[in-house]
């Protein structure tokens, strides 16, 4: 078994970050899943007390501009600290972040209940993803960003600023500035 402290425990950890193929059963990626769904827990316990609440926030992702961050119970991260959040981000209950890679929120967004969030890939050769390999890219959202109920953001996708992405929707390409996107896969169907 390899050390904690050696520099090849967090090598998968490394591989993963940079959209490298790691195995997602590493001891080491396991350990952080684990702590992740423990500050879960205790974001949900201290949900009616704001000074605990927010503290719990904090521990849980990897930035967080302000205090003005509200993520409604139950929801799931992968690891939590790869997720950044802006001013003012509002997340609805039973939302699920896949934070294999960076995820980064903006000033201003607000999240439907049930919006998923996958940065995790996993290869299409079933050879390769039988032995366990996947790999992550980032996903970013702009400022001022709506996203519906039971939307999905795919991995590698960019959300412009002032964008509204209806319920329901999956998102898998770039979205630009301004613009409403609906379906799937989600298309623009309004400039704003």
């Amino acid at each position: 078994m390899t050390d904690a402290h050696s520099s090849e425990y967090y090598a998968e950890e490394k591989k993963m970050l940079a959209g490298e193929n790691y195995f997602g059963n590493d001891p080491n990626l396991s350990q952080l899943r684990m702590e992740a769904r423990h500050k879960v827990k205790a974001l949900a316990e201290t949900r009616d007390d704001p000074e605990r609440f927010s503290e719990s926030i904090r521990s849980l992702l990897g930035t967080v501009v302000d205090d003005q961050v509200i993520i409604e119970s139950p929801v799931y991260f992968d690891y939590g600290k790869n997720t950044h959040v802006g001013k003012c981000f509002y997340m609805n209950a039973m939302c699920t972040i896949l934070d294999c890679a960076r995820v980064d929120i903006g000033d201003y967004v607000l999240f439907g209940p049930n919006v998923q969030i996958y940065t995790a890939e996993h290869p299409v050769d079933p050879a390769t993803r039988l032995k366990g390999l996947e790999f992550a890219r980032p996903i970013k959202i702009g400022n001022n960003v709506w996203v519906g109920g039971n939307a999905t953001i795919l991995a590698g996708v960019t959300i412009g600023d002032g964008v509204t992405i209806a319920a329901g929707s999956v998102v898998t390409k770039d979205v630009p500035d301004n613009v409403v996107v609906a379906g799937v896969p989600a298309r623009i169907v309004k400039h704003l």
